[in-house]
């Protein structure tokens, strides 16, 4: 069980595009941490989601930290784009990227938090060359691409070895799909500290849902 405390990371692809701005405030009044951002791009995921503009317009409706997870190929091309939009954690996945570690110190050279995703079949020894680069380690527990889809238990195990070769380092374990009541304290247990979800917090489309959602995941993994 990690030390650090729990923090959960809505991930506004479950949110109400019709009104994203207003969606983010009440999800961070509800009680979340971290404001999680897919992008995908229909090439390294079979999905479309959103660019850098549009977290940069949202840029102004919290102070919360914003959690960009980027499933492009390339990556190197867009990070830029992503930190002048406002990105305070810039994640990339090993699978996109040929040069990890430049592509690593590239976002730390642009004033953001490195992170390195893992997909799930993905071994945890592609970044055991890069750990005293990153600040956060994604573990995916599904398949990238699209959300609401069925929490991958196999990746549970990947979540406790990571935290092992971690050590004492100050890095992040976060948790990517099919976050719920019920597996959160799965991977919580493991040694993970964030917790992304979408469908689980945003479903019920109020504030008051999203309060008794996020107080749901946070009851789960009580001690």
């Amino acid at each position: 069980m990690t030390d650090r405390p729990l923090l959960i990371a809505p991930s506004i692809l479950s949110a109400d595009f019709s009104r994203l701005g207003d969606e983010i405030e009440a999800v961070m009044e509800a009680g979340g941490d971290w404001v999680h951002l897919d992008v995908m791009d229909g090439h390294f995921v079979p999905n479309i989601t959103f660019g850098a503009p549009i977290v940069k317009a949202v840029r102004n409706r919290t102070k919360a930290v914003f959690d960009c997870h980027l499933m492009i190929e390339p990556t190197d091309a867009y990070l830029k784009d992503f930190a002048e939009a406002g990105a305070d954690i810039i994640t990339v996945h090993a699978e996109a990227t040929r040069h990890l570690d430049r592509s690593l110190q590239a976002i730390r050279d642009l004033g953001a938090k490195a992170g390195v995703a893992l997909n799930p079949a993905t071994p945890e020894s592609e970044i055991a060359y890069v750990l005293d680069r990153v600040d956060l380690i994604l573990l995916m527990t599904v398949n990238p691409g699209f959300g609401g889809q069925a929490f991958i238990p196999a990746v549970v195990d990947k979540v406790a070895r990571v935290r092992e070769m971690i050590g004492d380092r100050p890095i992040h374990i976060e948790i990517d799909g099919g976050v719920t009541p019920t597996t959160a304290p799965m991977v919580f247990g493991a040694g993970a500290d964030v917790l992304v979800a979408g469908s689980a917090v945003f479903k019920g489309g109020t504030l008051a849902h999203y309060a008794s959602n996020i107080d749901a995941i946070r009851k789960s993994c009580a001690i």
